[in-house]
């Protein structure tokens, strides 16, 4: 059994913050440089007035400038002597990239692995990629996709691009689009569908989503792209970014998601695990955003071969 142990950050440092950290949080600049120390224990160091920006005190809602110089105190957390070693899949992630320059990467991300480690789950793929490129001096999700969902994901090689990221994301001026295949046959072309979204928490600690006219504003667009038998191959572009959402649409709509074991059609899902899906039916296939560097990024992930598969065995049903 793992015993725990103590992680040290025995001495004072003096931090200065770079162009590439300024108009982040100290509170956010403190986790990453203290990892492992939990937020209760930073806020705490904050209110006490241990850590100084330019030999101040500051709240936790302080935004950092280039050039300000950071105290931070001496941290002992007492942690679980954990796995600690990112297990790297085999092959890694490198071949999943799909698009890289010196601001951000693209990748194919694998069904079934979550995006970060945290509520049970050991490691994401952020974790794998730091641990394969540990001469990076930033890496970071710039969004995120369900642990069960295959495709575009975004990561920061900056601080600028995520702020300019995230920007565009408020904006809604990132286009993401996603291959989803529905239950049904879908009758005539085009429909947005605007329902309100709510987040709920069950006991359990289930998370589950529901139109609610309570809920935050939601937009998605779908258009059929293939047509089967009891059954449509549809692309949902997201106009905003709930959790859940096309899935929650698709219900609502009365085309509920493939594989879907959460919100979708038992029956549904019966006949096209008999089809050979063994996974939930949503892709990432498009991201498309501005590069801060100039120009606009365009970037598809192709369907896995898994996907590939069951519209072949729908194509010849």
């Amino acid at each position: 059994m793992n015993e725990p142990v103590v992680k040290s950050h025995p001495k004072v440092r003096q931090v200065s913050v770079t162009a590439e950290e300024a108009g982040q949080r100290i509170d956010n600049f403190l986790a990453r440089h203290l990892k492992g120390v939990p937020r209760s224990h930073i806020y705490r160091i904050l209110r006490r007035g241990e850590v100084r920006v330019n030999s101040g005190r500051i709240k936790a809602q302080y935004k950092l400038c280039a050039g300000d110089t950071v105290r931070i105190p001496p941290v002992r957390v007492a942690t679980k002597a954990a796995p600690g070693k990112v297990r790297v899949p085999p092959g890694g992630l490198a071949r999943h990239i799909l698009f890289e320059n010196a601001r951000c990467l693209v990748l194919n991300k694998p069904a079934g692995m979550a995006v970060h480690g945290g509520s049970g789950v050991s490691q994401g793929v952020i974790e794998v990629l730091r641990a394969e490129r540990p001469e990076a001096p930033y890496l970071e999700l710039a969004h995120r996709l369900d642990r069960d969902t295959s495709g575009c994901l975004v990561i920061a090689r900056r601080r600028s691009f995520l702020r300019a990221f995230h920007e565009q994301l408020r904006a809604g001026t990132v286009e993401k689009y996603y291959l989803a295949l529905l239950a049904g046959e879908w009758a005539g072309g085009e429909r947005t569908v605007e329902a309100p979204l709510r987040k709920n928490t069950l006991q359990g600690g289930e998370r589950i989503v529901r139109v609610d006219a309570a809920g935050k504003a939601a937009v998605t667009v779908f258009r059929p792209v293939d047509r089967f038998r009891g059954a449509t191959l549809a692309e949902a572009e997201l106009h905003t970014g709930r959790t859940h959402q096309i899935r929650v649409h698709a219900v609502h709509i009365g085309h509920p998601l493939a594989g879907d074991a959460k919100y979708g059609n038992r029956a549904f899902n019966t006949e096209m695990r008999e089809a050979g899906l063994r996974r939930m039916f949503l892709h990432a296939h498009r991201v498309v955003f501005s590069d801060p560097g100039g120009g606009v990024i365009d970037i598809s992930a192709p369907l896995g071969e898994d996907l590939r598969a069951v519209l072949e065995r729908l194509e010849s049903s």
